[in-house]
């Protein structure tokens, strides 16, 4: 069937106007935010409901054509975004954008997967409910996307990846079948749990169309702070006394250098610097209790006690009030954005044990300073869970697309480094197309055959993101 009359035959599923096929409407569905990966479609299907997406999948399969599944479009690693030859569609979420019922009582949430992260904290906390997933992209990011990609973000240290957050999930399967799994059982042992194969499968197995999601409590009260150290070695100490202190109730601990805080500083709207003295390091420290009868207040005042006893601290603030939290928060959450008015930047997403972090810290931040002198290491992240967002911004005045073109070789160094602290070099991004050969690297023959038949069990025609992940 020739290209118009595939656009007739998907315009008469979801209507003319959902099907796009012009380069202006296409453009913003084709290149991620970072502008590395690039790609061309002959159309992009907006399905508005979990029936037109799977029609839309059964006419795809029937004509044996390509799908990439695309939720928010602010993945890190290209695996949302079609190969540049044309041969792939694009199928967005977007409009699949509901909350189809939430559950304050039984502490749980079902809803579409193309609603925002944001959203979902909205439509939580009118119930005084919280949805703990945190992101600097909640936005504009969809809970299918995270869903698929297992996304991470600052809240893991006390509430787990977002496979810990999803009791069930809808998902469109390769032959346009729709599994109906959104059940909200807090236990369910009959057989294998399916919904943990779609998670973190980046779209290569099925199309999620609904997630159910659980709920917790709204902290009743939340301390934030923001705290200045000599080196990370002394920012694992201190979260050592902060997690001895707050145990659960420690819901961020998120290292920041500072190169990093004067390039938000710089570049970022409604962003200051808050110390007196420039620090070579910088934690931000939030706890939160879920009653109010728990002194939070006085916990922390006692964590920054015993930390400047034990020489942990240069300087500390504690946020005065919801604005300046909010302050604290928007130099974290700047970080990355900020680089971009740097120049070129070259990333890593890893995990290394937490106990583990200063070493690899210390090691990679020299090797990539051999490898390309003058670079500007930007390393920052969530060290509570050993997740380093290892960013390297160019020299001063290099070429930008020069600067680039180291970008596998340095890969090769920090991932080298990773590999011999037996960390991952995807904590929370996923593999898409960035990492896709290198997961063959670090993955056995035996985990990749795994992978591989579960792939060619759910997806046989390989009709499903081909070339991402495996």
């Amino acid at each position: 069937m020739t290209i118009p009359n595939l656009v007739n035959a998907f315009e008469s599923i979801i209507g003319a106007a959902h099907v796009l096929v012009s380069d202006s409407d296409k453009a913003p569905f084709l290149v991620e935010w970072r502008d590395k990966f690039k790609g061309a479609t002959p159309m992009v299907l907006r399905p508005g409901s979990t029936a037109e997406v799977a029609e839309c999948v059964k006419l795809a399969a029937q004509h044996n054509l390509k799908v990439v599944p695309q939720g928010g479009n602010t993945g890190l690693v290209g695996g949302q975004i079609p190969n540049p030859n044309g041969s792939e569609i694009v199928l967005s979420l977007s409009r699949l954008n509901k909350i189809r019922h939430i559950d304050p009582e039984g502490y749980t949430m079902v809803v579409d997967a193309g609603i925002t992260l944001q959203a979902i904290h909205d439509a939580a906390e009118k119930h005084d409910r919280l949805f703990p997933l945190t992101l600097a992209s909640q936005g504009s990011c969809e809970i299918g996307g995270n869903i698929a990609t297992n996304a991470g973000g600052t809240a893991v240290l006390s509430y787990g990846n977002t496979r810990d957050l999803v009791l069930g999930l809808e998902v469109v399967l390769a032959n346009g079948e729709v599994w109906e799994g959104l059940r909200t059982l807090r236990k369910d042992n009959t057989g294998y749990d399916l919904k943990q194969i779609f998670i973190g499968s980046e779209g290569t197995l099925g199309i999620i169309t609904g997630a159910s999601l659980k709920l917790y409590p709204a902290p009743a009260s939340v301390e934030v702070a923001l705290v200045a150290l000599d080196s990370p070695a002394k920012a694992l100490s201190l979260f050592s006394l902060a997690k001895s202190h707050a145990g659960n109730m420690l819901t961020g601990f998120e290292l920041m250098p500072q190169s990093g805080m004067q390039f938000v500083c710089e570049h970022m709207e409604q962003s200051r610097y808050p110390f007196e003295e420039q620090h070579p390091w910088y934690v931000l420290i939030e706890i939160s209790a879920g009653t109010k009868d728990i002194d939070i207040a006085s916990l922390t005042e006692t964590i920054f006690t015993e930390a400047f006893e034990a020489d942990l601290l240069r300087d500390g603030l504690l946020a005065q009030s919801k604005a300046q939290a909010a302050d604290f928060w928007r130099l974290r959450h700047g970080l990355s954005e900020a680089q971009k008015f740097e120049g070129g930047s070259i990333k890593h997403d890893v995990s290394v044990p937490v106990a583990k972090v200063p070493e690899f810290l210390e090691e990679a931040i020299a090797a990539v300073k051999e490898a390309v002198p003058g670079c500007r290491p930007v390393p920052f992240g969530h060290m509570g869970d050993g997740n380093i967002h290892f960013n390297i911004t160019q020299p001063k005045g290099a070429d930008k697309a020069e600067y680039l073109a180291k970008w596998d070789d340095v890969n090769r160094v920090v991932h080298g480094i990773v590999a011999s602290y037996n960390g991952s070099i995807s904590a929370e991004h996923g593999i898409g197309i960035l990492k896709r050969d290198l997961l063959a690297e670090v993955k056995s023959a035996t985990e990749m055959n795994m992978m591989r038949s579960i792939k060619a069990a759910l997806d046989p025609t390989n009709m499903f993101n081909p070339g991402r992940v495996l």
